[in-house]
């Protein structure tokens, strides 16, 4: 592992807050690692952004990454830009292991008993390609409610860390109920942001609903990824940065103050904008 102070041996991005979780969920796995942040605020939501946007902001926040903070690794913390950007930035960026986040389409496939699936994410995640050959391939036998809920999306990012159980409870309720009107026993959270409310999905789905993201997954592959190039040398960075550092590329004020409050919460530092 490396202790260099100057270095990140994995490195997150996201379009905003919706990789925490996975970063969290790493570090418990490795608490020596040191792990950074980046949340490209200033092109929020990519789950709303064509193919070709998609791929070239992702593509400038990489470099950015980079340029900052030399990572021996690169978790994409998001599905929207794993399902539809990840095969693009590892061309361009040939030299830097990079793990994505996909959908849990394979385990949910192994957990339902009726067959019927519910699918929570982003439009260009239900909508992409590689969320169908995934469905394909592994729940070929299940029928596949999906649902792109950018308004949840937009709730989490902005207002769910000031916001009472109750208002929380009411933004997931919708989605709850459509995939309980659908008969699913399982639901995928298949946006990275919606890890923030699976306690609270679970509680308003009940027993009979089984919620499941990609934490487990992601976090084991990244530790296999980095292991097994574990001795990338990396260059001194110019300044330093403290372990779980949540850096974003844009933030106004009141955002910023939103920001500080959720790194109070999550007792993880504030790293600032990053440009």
């Amino acid at each position: 592992m490396n202790s260099d102070f100057n270095c990140a041996d994995f490195a997150f991005l996201d379009s905003g807050t919706g990789g925490i979780p996975y970063m969290l969920a790493l570090k418990k796995k490795q608490p020596l690692a040191r792990c950074v942040y980046l949340g490209d605020t200033a092109h929020f939501p990519y789950g709303e952004k064509s193919v070709e946007e998609i791929n070239d902001c992702a593509a400038k926040a990489v470099s950015l990454i980079i340029k900052k903070w030399n990572p021996k690794t690169l978790i994409i913390a998001c599905n929207t830009i794993s399902v539809t950007a990840l095969d693009r930035l590892r061309s361009i960026f040939p030299k830097l292991p990079i793990v994505g986040t996909v959908p849990a389409i394979k385990l949910a496939a192994k957990v339902t008993k009726n067959k019927k699936i519910g699918f929570l994410a982003t439009n260009a995640s239900v909508n992409s390609p590689y969320s169908k050959k995934l469905i394909e391939d592994f729940a070929g036998d299940c029928h596949i409610f999906s649902r792109g809920d950018p308004k949840l999306v937009d709730f989490i990012e902005k207002d769910f860390f000031t916001a009472t159980y109750e208002q929380k409870k009411a933004c997931v309720k919708p989605a709850v109920d459509y995939f309980k009107s659908c008969g699913c026993d399982v639901i995928i959270l298949g946006c990275t942001h919606f890890t923030h409310i699976a306690e609270i999905m679970q509680d308003v789905a009940g027993e009979d609903i089984k919620v499941i993201d990609s934490r487990e997954g992601v976090s084991n592959q990244a530790i296999r990824v980095e292991s097994a190039d574990g001795h990338k040398k990396t260059a001194a960075l110019e300044k330093p940065f403290r372990d779980l550092s949540f850096f974003v590329t844009e933030a106004s004020p009141s955002e910023e103050k939103e920001y500080r409050l959720l790194c109070e919460r999550l007792n993880i530092p504030w790293g600032g904008i990053s440009l």
